[in-house]
Formats: C-alpha cells, sequence, structure tokens
C-alpha cells in the first residue's frame, strides 16, 4: 500500500520522492527479476529473432495431402455422359449453383433411380466412385464426373485491422494464413503484424505475420480449417515510455518494425552525460497477469560506450518501460518499487517523475 500511495506522489514531472520506512521495506527481490545486459544475454536474444526458414515438414505433407471433403450447404454439379436425363441441366438463366445438388443438413443428396446418397465427410472422387456403382445397376458402365458448383459449408472468418473484414469459404485448394489476408486485401498500415491471433478449438495461437513476410520464416503460415478465426489486431498499443535522463521522455510508437534500446534512446535525445548514471540504463518489461513475478529489469551499464553495441541487438517489447536514472543500482531498487505499480500503461509511466538525483 505504502508504495502505491507514493506513487502518486511520483507522479507530477519533477516530483520529489520521498522514501519512508514503509517504502524501504519492499521487499524487491520477490516482485522483479533483475538481469544485467551481457553478451550472453543478447547472444540468446539473437537466437530467438526469426529468419528465413522453409515450412514444416507437417505443414508440407497436410497441403500436398489435402482433399476436400463434402459438407452439409454444399452444391454438387453431378454429370452422367451419354445420358442427359440424368443431367440437370443449367440452361440460360441458371447456373449450376442453382441447378445442382444441394447436399442436405443429414449429409446426403437424391439422386435418379438410386435415391438418397450420403455424401457428407466424403471426396469427390469417393462420391463419383460411388454413384458409379450404384448405377451400374441401371446403366452399363456409367461415366460420370462430380463437381463442386458452390462452397457453402466450410468457412473461416478474418477480422480486425484488414482491409475487407468477413468470412471466407474453404475449397478444394488449400488456404493458409497467407492465402486468408490476401483475400481480404491485407492486412491495413496500423495492424500488428507481430501477433497476429488464430483462434482454433477454443484455443488461441499468436503469429507474427512479421516473421513469416518479411524475415521468411514460414514456420509461422498455418493450414486454415473449418471454423478457424483469425483476428489481426491494430499496432494502437504498440509503444515504449523512454524516461529519466534522456532529451526528450516521452511515449515512443513502436509500429512494426522493433527497435532496439539503443534506438529508443537516440531518439529520444540521447542520454544526459552531465547527469546519468553510467550504470543505470534500465528496462522494465511487465509480466502477464498470473505470474508469480511481476516484472523483469534489464540492466545496461554503459561506463564503457563500446556497451551500447549490445543494446542495438536488445529489441524492445510493446509496454516495455526505458528508464535512464542518476541513481546507482542499490538506490534504483528503491525507484522501481514506486514504478511498478504504473506498469500497466507506459503512457503513465512517462509522465512519473524524470529526476531521482534526490535520493
Amino acid at each position: 500500500m505504502g508504495a502505491v500511495l507514493l506513487t502518486g506522489c511520483s507522479m507530477a514531472p519533477g516530483g520529489h520522492i520521498d522514501y519512508s520506512a514503509e517504502t524501504e521495506a519492499v521487499p524487491l527481490d520477490g516482485l522483479v527479476d533483475i538481469q544485467p545486459i551481457t553478451p550472453a544475454l543478447v547472444a540468446t536474444y539473437r537466437e530467438t529473432v526469426s529468419q528465413a526458414r522453409p515450412m514444416s515438414p507437417e505443414l508440407r505433407e497436410r497441403l500436398e495431402n489435402y482433399e476436400y471433403l463434402v459438407g452439409p450447404g454444399d452444391v454438387l454439379s453431378i454429370i452422367v455422359y451419354d445420358h442427359p436425363e440424368l443431367t440437370i441441366p443449367a440452361g440460360g438463366e441458371r447456373s449450376a449453383a442453382e441447378a445442382g445438388h444441394e447436399v442436405r443438413r443429414d449429409g446426403t443428396i437424391f439422386y435418379p433411380y438410386i435415391g438418397r446418397v450420403q455424401v457428407a465427410g466424403r471426396s469427390l472422387g469417393q462420391i463419383r466412385d460411388d454413384l458409379a456403382r450404384r448405377l451400374s445397376a441401371y446403366i452399363t458402365e456409367p461415366q460420370i464426373d462430380v463437381r463442386m458448383a458452390a462452397f457453402n459449408s466450410k468457412k473461416v472468418y478474418i477480422s480486425g485491422a484488414v482491409e475487407n473484414p468477413g468470412t471466407l469459404p474453404i475449397t478444394s485448394v488449400p488456404m493458409t494464413l497467407v492465402d486468408a489476408l490476401s483475400q481480404v486485401g491485407g492486412a491495413q498500415e496500423n495492424a500488428n503484424w507481430h501477433e497476429v491471433i488464430l483462434t482454433r478449438n477454443g484455443q488461441e495461437e499468436r503469429l507474427s505475420l512479421y516473421a513469416l513476410l518479411r524475415q521468411g520464416d514460414h514456420r509461422q503460415n498455418r493450414l486454415l480449417r473449418d471454423g478457424d478465426v483469425v483476428h489481426v489486431p491494430s499496432a494502437e498499443n504498440q509503444s515504449v515510455a523512454v524516461m529519466g535522463q534522456v532529451g526528450r521522455p516521452g511515449n515512443m510508437m513502436l509500429g512494426n518494425e522493433r527497435l532496439s534500446l539503443t534506438d529508443a534512446i537516440a531518439r529520444a535525445g540521447g542520454v544526459n552525460e552531465a547527469t546519468a548514471e553510467p550504470s543505470g540504463i534500465f528496462v522494465i518489461r511487465g509480466h502477464d497477469a498470473g505470474s508469480e513475478k511481476l516484472a523483469t529489469v534489464y540492466q545496461l551499464d554503459i561506463s564503457n560506450a563500446t556497451a551500447f553495441t549490445m543494446g542495438s541487438d536488445f529489441q524492445l517489447q510493446p509496454q516495455d518501460v526505458v528508464y535512464v536514472t542518476t541513481a546507482p543500482l542499490a538506490r534504483w531498487n528503491r525507484v522501481i518499487s514506486l514504478l511498478l505499480p504504473s506498469l500497466v500503461l507506459p503512457g503513465n509511466v512517462a509522465e512519473s517523475a524524470t529526476d531521482v538525483s534526490n535520493l
């Protein structure tokens, strides 16, 4: 409670932070993980960055073996050669979809001579063979062709920041995530390419369209199924807060091009060399709800200017807070105990005190 109350005092720009005995006792080690930005940490980050990779063997196999299965609502066009009485002509006024055989709710169609035929859950080849077998009792060696006149039974749903959100029918041509987004006009300029959400059977999977299209990581692609929902969120919340001893503290939009720690500090006007503590560059990254820790704090020590090269490889994530302080690490522990309650919205944190020299 003490930390929360004191946060209110720290919200005025340039406000003085006063520490009480209660604040001193905040168990910081139980709230956050503190990690220095080292060559080893940067090397780990490089390994996690998406690179050009081919599609997975599982996806390739599914695409190669893909076969559309008929479902209720689909319309079949059935032709029996040399027997026009068994082929409903479309004529000049009726399309193939209007003249064809619609699959009923129970998965059947009615066909002359042989009555009801179960077609749902079967491929066109299986339906053709079944019709030929059953019609052979009435026709010698029937030559039959079965085609799809309308795809109505299977759909995927595309929503969010795309040009033409809506439903797309699944057809005899396999539809991947990239195919679906192309059919709706692609993602808009304000779309978040880094976190496209695919919902399947109530389970969410987050995919990176940026890694797929910009970096060639085809492991991010998926073969879509009936009932899938693809949501492309906007990039409105893709921002970081840069505050403390920098030239221009405030919020910084990330967009779809991720920024490094060094880039963010440079865009904020650089570090104030007269007041900043060389070991006091911190990145506060909040954890998801339910985590035992509130945040991870990454520390960059630029006592040696070459350390900025490590900052160039440290990629910032949305909602990160970059803080350049005048306080050494031991006293920074107190500062973060005041900032933690504001981690939810970087916009709020960016309005906090930018000077902790009075510690």
